[in-house]
């Protein structure tokens, strides 16, 4: 079993793939140092000497500045080595001399359902979206009222509660209606109930603007102060949208069709090493057979778009993906805040050091293939291949958005683990196979495996596909059989 890799010829640290102990003999790419201190998994090992001041280089890029001379075998980490990064960047367009779709590749096929719009969606639900959070609790219990009409091919009844669509204003206001809007047109609810208090900022009229053109036969609204009994009037709604839901069943679909999100979160030193790849090879997979792929959490790219920038597959792209980090790293400094703030405290304790270091990891999920578009927040993927969507690292926020986009189900990477799931089916992924041991309710594929020298990348990545294939034609994630679903909207203003 191999102790480290050394990601990189030019790295002058390997990364523990397991712990090593004070004393062990590390040998990788030819290299021999012995550990002088314990080494935790996900860690950072120096492999030659660093003077203090000198660029720490993990991925090929540097990850930070050593603030102390270190020997070889010196644990790297935030008590030695510090973030090179300031505010926002000017960046020059030179893309790669290879710059080209990868070659293409017949698409399997998935058992999914075909919308009367002629969209392709893996899930046949009803959903209640609430526009305003005064009417949560309202939702929750018509939810729970009317499960007896989740039958035949109708496969749940669930509601997205929220805090806003009041008291804001301005670009709060329009981003929460924007993404309440886009999660109503997603594919995987056959049929929608938007569910209005009355008095709310978010008035019915505005929404219905927002919302465009739309099947009244699949989006229904109900405004409660408007009725006597909000719970009898939705019922009779509710069986109308089933009636409707109803009728659509499974068939095959291929999967170009298909729209994945990627995502991390808890991440660890070895994120970037089997879960990562694995995603991004998923993704280059994915672009191959003409499907479409969404990678966000614009800060988690600040560091290391070196690997991004260049792969933009014209100018007009690599304009956008520039107005979109630097715009967020504006973000940051108008509310006095430095752009290296993160990684969080349990993503140190698995080793990433800087958020450099944490970047480089996240944008492995991006794969090799050209990056085709860049969208914003609330806004859909209309372009096959991979797109950046811009959007923050949190969690919750970043699935949410990318549900919003119109991913299908969504790729989520751990080395710490979390429990969560977007409106899409979210398919949890261990970077280590101690993470899938313990939290086998939670870790639906297991890439530990890469770092336990049983499988490759590339037979990680078709197992993957492999998988996703059987999620999009029914096999539920672990946070489906839980009942685990939720969203977060970005929030940037006041509340009133």
């Amino acid at each position: 079993m191999p102790q480290a890799i050394h990601i990189s010829p030019i790295d002058n640290v390997v990364v523990a793939l397991h712990p090593i102990a004070k004393g062990t003999l590390v040998e990788v790419d030819g290299l021999a140092v012995t550990a002088l201190e314990d080494i935790p998994q996900g860690h950072k090992m120096a492999v030659k000497p660093i003077k203090n001041g000198e660029n720490v280089i993990k991925y090929g890029f540097p990850i930070g500045h050593a603030t102390a001379d270190a020997e070889p075998g010196t644990w790297m980490h935030t008590h030695n080595v510090h973030t090179n990064l300031s505010g926002e960047v000017e960046y020059s367009y030179n893309p790669s001399p290879d710059l080209a779709p990868l070659p293409k590749v017949e698409p399997e096929t998935f058992m999914g359902f075909r919308r009367k719009d002629g969209r392709a969606a893996i899930r046949n639900e009803i959903w209640i979206i609430p526009t305003v959070g005064c009417v949560n609790d309202i939702a929750k219990k018509m939810v729970a009222d009317n499960q007896d009409l989740v039958t035949g091919t109708i496969e749940g009844l669930y509601t997205f509660t929220h805090p806003f669509g009041c008291s804001q204003t301005g670009h709060d206001h329009a981003q929460t209606r924007k993404l309440l809007a886009a999660l109503v047109r997603h594919p995987n609810a056959a049929a929608v109930l938007v569910l209005h208090l009355g008095c709310e900022n978010l008035q019915h009229d505005q929404f219905v603007e927002e919302l465009g053109e739309y099947d009244h036969d699949r989006v229904k609204f109900l405004t409660c102060q408007d009725v006597d009994d909000e719970f009898a009037a939705a019922r009779d709604i509710l069986k109308e949208l089933a009636a409707y839901a109803g009728q659509f069943k499974r068939e095959p679909i291929p999967v170009s069709e298909l729209v994945v999100g990627m995502k991390c979160g808890g991440s660890d030193g070895l994120s970037g090493i089997t879960a990562n790849p694995t995603i991004g090879r998923f993704s280059d997979m994915m672009g191959q057979r003409g499907g479409s792929t969404v990678l966000t959490e614009v800060p988690e790219m600040f560091g290391a778009e070196g690997f991004l920038m260049d792969r933009c597959i014209d100018r007009d792209v690599f304009v956008k993906a520039e107005q979109m980090i630097n715009g967020f790293k504006e973000y940051f400094i108008s509310h006095n805040e430095v752009v290296y703030d993160n990684p969080s405290p349990g993503n140190k304790q698995g080793g990433i050091t800087t958020l450099e270091d944490k970047s480089c990891g996240c944008v492995q999920k991006g794969g090799t293939a050209p990056i085709m578009d860049v969208i914003g927040y609330g806004d859909p993927v209309v372009t096959k291949g991979l797109n950046m969507l811009y959007g923050p690292g949190n969690d919750l926020v970043s699935a949410t958005a990318m549900t919003a986009a119109g991913a299908h189900l969504i790729l989520f990477s751990t080395g710490r683990g979390t429990p969560f799931s977007a409106p899409a089916p979210t398919l949890k992924i261990s970077t280590n196979t101690p993470l899938a041991e313990k939290k086998s309710g939670w870790i639906d594929f297991n890439t530990g495996v890469i770092a336990d020298g049983e499988k490759t990348i590339d037979e990680a990545a078709k197992d993957l596909l492999d998988l996703v294939i059987r999620v999009a034609s029914g096999e539920q994630t672990k946070a489906e059989t839980h009942g685990f679903r939720e969203i977060s909207i970005f929030k940037d203003g006041v509340v009133l």
